[in-house]
């Protein structure tokens, strides 16, 4: 038979998409043949670079092919078919051919073929899942400060996402309970957003808090994605007054302090003492009660009142002037009972080393009278010892006689 005259690159196609047609309506299955092609299907996200891999066992020097979704051929052996840059040759062996496809896009999702132009032709697939990466939450619903016990509806919303994103609520480390998602396929794409909301009651710990919405993704690792509402708000002070001193003492200056945890901060402050009037010589200077000269009078408990718009709060301080002179004399006192015990240590010490002294003195003299029993008969002083201690047997030996 003989083919009309073409160029050689229609010629290769035509018979491509002829052996093609073939392998698509070949239902023969071959357990265990070596020349049956193997793929793998592969998950990528959208920007992302897949690599497609079609094996077989065994080669008869039959040329390996790739087909897109549209069955269009991407390589046959090392030859390229489709001309997209995005698609490049990565590894082509008598036993395989591998293919790259950078910049993945959505459209770029589907069943890809991998065809050996044996007889007859044997075909595999891979199923090719693009990921939709969803984009940064955006979180709405606070404008302005708010009062404590107040509620707060906070928005979350994330776009593009593929299979839809997961949206979580933090307050810090701690994960809260947002309403469930609300999902909405995008009208024209296979993409969707997703939104949440939280509300939530605040109190003043509130105040500063972060609170971060974060989207979950198969296309994403942990934390990639987040955003983050700084809450304010609204509450009336919180009262502690602070000594200058923790001994305040007769006839010194002396002063009191009063601190406001508030916001706004407090902008008004009234001192008072309680079940009296505040002393003569106590003056009020906004957040501080200054005492010129104090004296056991002063004694009692002061309050501080501080305001700030939102509300009032009320701390109390118990003063209790201390006397210098019994302050003088319990010091003394305890001087004194410190050399006391001091003293009946020395005592001790002292005692111990007599006892030890004679002790000491006792053994040497037992000793000497030892070695004078001894020495004399004998005629050194080692043997004098030996005698001392043991040796009376042989002086007693010795015996004299008179003639």
């Amino acid at each position: 038979m003989a083919f009309p005259s073409a160029p050689s690159a229609l010629w290769s196609v035509s018979l491509l998409t002829v052996l093609f047609a073939a392998a698509v309506h070949s239902n023969v299955v071959y357990d265990d043949d070596p020349l049956q092609p193997m793929t793998s299907d592969e998950t990528v996200s959208v920007g992302g670079t897949v690599t497609l891999t079609c094996r077989v066992a065994e080669s008869d020097n039959s040329s390996l092919q790739w087909s897109n979704t549209a069955q269009q051929t991407l390589y046959f052996g090392e030859k390229r078919a489709l001309r997209d840059n995005r698609i490049q040759l990565y590894r082509s062996t008598p036993t395989e051919l591998s293919i790259t496809i950078a910049d993945v896009q959505l459209a770029d999702e589907g069943e890809y073929t991998c065809s050996i132009f044996t007889m007859p032709v044997r075909t595999a697939r891979a199923t090719v899942t693009v990921l939709g990466v969803p984009g940064k939450p955006q979180i709405s619903g606070f404008e302005k400060p708010v009062p404590e016990g107040d509620k707060v509806t906070l928005t979350c919303t994330s776009t593009g996402s593929k299979p839809p994103a997961r949206l979580r609520w933090y307050r810090g480390d701690e994960e809260l309970e947002g309403r469930p998602d609300v999902v909405e396929p995008v009208t024209d794409g296979p993409t969707y957003n997703v939104s949440s909301e939280l509300t939530l009651t605040v109190s003043s710990s509130d105040d500063n808090a972060f609170i971060t919405c974060a989207v979950d993704h198969p296309s994403l690792a942990p934390g990639d994605k987040r955003s983050e509402q700084a809450l304010r708000v609204l509450f009336s002070p919180k009262v502690q007054i602070q000594p200058e001193s923790d001994l305040p003492r007769e006839g010194e200056k002396f002063s009191l302090r009063c601190l406001g945890d508030a916001n706004p901060e407090p902008t008004s402050y009234r001192w008072e003492k309680k079940d009296g009037e505040l002393p003569s010589l106590a003056k009020a200077e906004g957040a501080v009660l200054h005492f010129s000269m104090l004296n056991k009078s002063d004694n009692g408990v002061y309050l501080c009142n501080a305001g700030n718009g939102i509300g009032n709060g009320q701390g109390e301080y118990v003063l209790l002037v201390q006397d210098p002179t019994a302050m003088s004399t319990s010091s003394g006192v305890d001087h004194a009972v410190i050399g006391g015990v001091v003293a009946v240590i020395v005592f001790i010490l002292l005692c111990l080393l007599i006892v030890l002294g004679r002790y000491l003195i006792r053994h040497k003299g037992t000793y000497l009278t030892h070695e004078a029993k001894g020495s004399d008969d004998a005629p050194d002083a080692d043997t004098a010892i030996i005698n001392a201690e043991g040796g009376h047997s042989g002086a007693e030996d010795k015996k004299e006689y008179f003639i």
